[in-house]
């Protein structure tokens, strides 16, 4: 993100666009904001702008077509240029519901961080540049949309503070959790139980090893990668199902949307989606006995999703011998980050270091928008009270599944 909380910061931001202290800077007073309905008129400005590292790769281009595609919603951007140069992108997408119509990023649960697209050359907005921008995006929005929520975004990430941080409404209910990853994986573990993970991950090659062996997979071909996914579907489906949970991943527009994922193209070493996997060998061979679903975007590796098949070898903890292998890979693949998504778990406070904040910021439009804003804010705080009762949350869970 590249709005700085102070001069110091901005220097840094300077030097990192290029930009020195005698060249003119761009701040929210400059932007023109506006409303594009056709993404392929956006696609350089846009593939330039996700390059930034601090830019999450839930907004990038790949990952909102595909979501808008399998979902056959029309796929909205707010851009703010200064003198044609794009310097923010909004992407979204409006879900009408029976009370208003909202516009958001694409994505919805799927996104693990939301940061929105926004330049390095833009500096840190003050409340009367803020109160511009409500004002120029709510016009932009108006006719299409009654409320603007932009959810899950960090305050603080990649070290810089996100440009539209004060205008957060509310903490959301879920944080995420993400692993330093250092030059090797001993120096990496040395930030956790160090010893207790080595004593697990032998116990765990020990076990698989009696069963005639491992390996793990990394996907290489298309038809490999799908092949994963849909084992995972299915292994996902089945353990939700026994704990009487419902099941996010089983329409067939989450499925199309993730399979899409898999044929976005590569830039580099960043991919949308791709696929790991531990199988087995011996009397088992070929049976898969988890799954996991990995992002990449410069330094940071992110997984979206994982499973396990518990029917053999469920003593070996397959699936956190799926982490640490992944997580040794990252390593060796120069990646700086490891990051287990949204959503607090058991699993996950094992082996993070970090837990990272998200606010929703909602922006209302309409009359209303301004009447629903202070009522999603409420469930939102709500969602949050029950998330920090676990007999209620268990509660709420098998409603969810019921209905």
């Amino acid at each position: 993100m590249a709005a700085l909380a102070d001069q110091d910061e901005t220097n840094v931001s300077q030097a990192r666009s290029g930009l020195t202290a005698d060249e003119p800077s761009m701040g929210f007073a400059d932007l023109e904001i506006a409303l594009v309905h056709d993404d392929h008129s956006l696609e350089e400005a846009w593939r330039s702008l996700q390059q930034r590292e601090w830019n999450s790769l839930n907004q990038s281009l790949d990952w909102c077509r595909a979501w808008a595609e399998a979902h056959e919603h029309e796929l909205l951007i707010v851009t703010g240029s200064v003198r044609g140069r794009i310097l923010l992108l909004l992407p979204l997408e409006i879900v009408a519901s029976k009370f208003c119509k909202t516009a958001r990023f694409p994505g919805g649960r799927f996104n693990n961080i939301n940061t929105g697209l926004f330049s390095e050359e833009l500096v840190a907005p003050n409340p009367e540049e803020l109160q511009q921008f409500r004002s120029a995006v709510a016009r932009a929005l108006r006719g299409r949309a009654d409320l603007l929520v932009l959810d899950q975004v960090p305050l603080q990430w990649k070290g810089l503070s996100h440009p539209l941080g004060v205008l957060a409404s509310v903490e959301n209910q879920n944080r995420s959790f993400q692993l330093p990853l250092l030059s090797t994986m001993e120096a990496t573990l040395a930030q956790l139980n160090a010893k207790t993970r080595r004593k697990k991950f032998r116990s765990q090659t020990r076990k698989l090893e009696a069963l005639g062996g491992f390996e793990h997979v990394v996907a290489t071909s298309t038809q490999q990668q799908h092949m994963l996914l849909d084992c995972f579907f299915s292994q996902k489906g089945a353990r939700l199902q026994a704990f009487g949970l419902p099941d996010v991943f089983h329409s067939a527009e989450t499925r199309d949307f993730l399979h899409r994922l898999i044929g976005s193209p590569a830039h580099g070493r960043d991919t949308s989606l791709a696929m790991q996997a531990i199988r087995l060998k011996g009397e088992h061979e070929g049976h898969i006995a988890a799954v996991s679903g990995l992002s990449r975007k410069g330094d940071h590796v992110l997984c979206q999703f994982s499973s396990i098949d518990e029917s053999i070898g469920a003593e070996a903890s397959p699936g956190e011998l799926l982490f640490w292998l992944a997580v040794e890979r990252s390593i060796a693949e120069g990646a700086t980050l490891f990051d287990f998504g949204i959503g607090d778990q058991l699993y996950k406070r094992s082996w993070c270091s970090q837990e990272t904040v998200h606010h929703d910021i909602l922006l209302p439009v309409s009359t209303r928008g301004r009447v629903m804003a202070p009522l999603l804010v409420a469930e939102t705080r709500l969602k949050a009270a029950i998330k920090k009762r676990p007999r209620l949350y268990a509660l709420a869970q098998r409603w969810r599944a019921q209905h």
